[in-house]
């Protein structure tokens, strides 16, 4: 199995994005996939399979102290920028239910042009550009 990348000093991509700790019977859905994966360890194994991403954080909300919603953007090394929603329940500080949520890069359909505007993402904001994005 893969090492974790050094910047992530043996935590887990999802810790980061977060910016808490996983509670150790942590579970963490994708609903796109219909898939859920059990264990910070599991979770870590599966991040180490995508060694080329780089991520960063855009924006965490807190509700409460039992749920943290943040938006955040990766690139799995092919260029494409993908917009993130990850929606976590805490217990006690830590993650122990996350749900994943992944924008797939499309365009915006003829028809609908007409009826709405561009959205103004500067590359520093919460929809971080290629410049802004780090392996962790």
């Amino acid at each position: 199995m893969n090492e974790p990348t050094p910047e992530s000093n043996g935590r887990t991509r999802l810790a980061y994005i977060l910016g808490v700790p996983l509670a150790p019977e942590v579970e963490r859905q994708w609903p796109q996939m219909g898939e859920v994966v059990r264990s910070s360890k599991l979770i870590g194994e599966v991040e180490g399979n995508f060694p080329e991403l780089t991520l960063e954080v855009g924006r965490r909300l807190r509700l409460d102290d039992d749920v943290i919603v943040v938006e955040w953007t990766c690139d799995y090394g092919d260029g494409r920028l993908y917009r993130n929603v990850t929606i976590a329940e805490l217990r006690d500080g830590r993650a122990v239910r996350v749900t994943d949520y992944w924008g797939e890069p499309t365009s915006t359909p003829p028809w609908r042009r007409p009826l709405t505007a561009r959205l103004d993402m500067p590359g520093d904001g919460i929809w971080k550009d290629h410049d802004h994005l780090g392996h962790h």
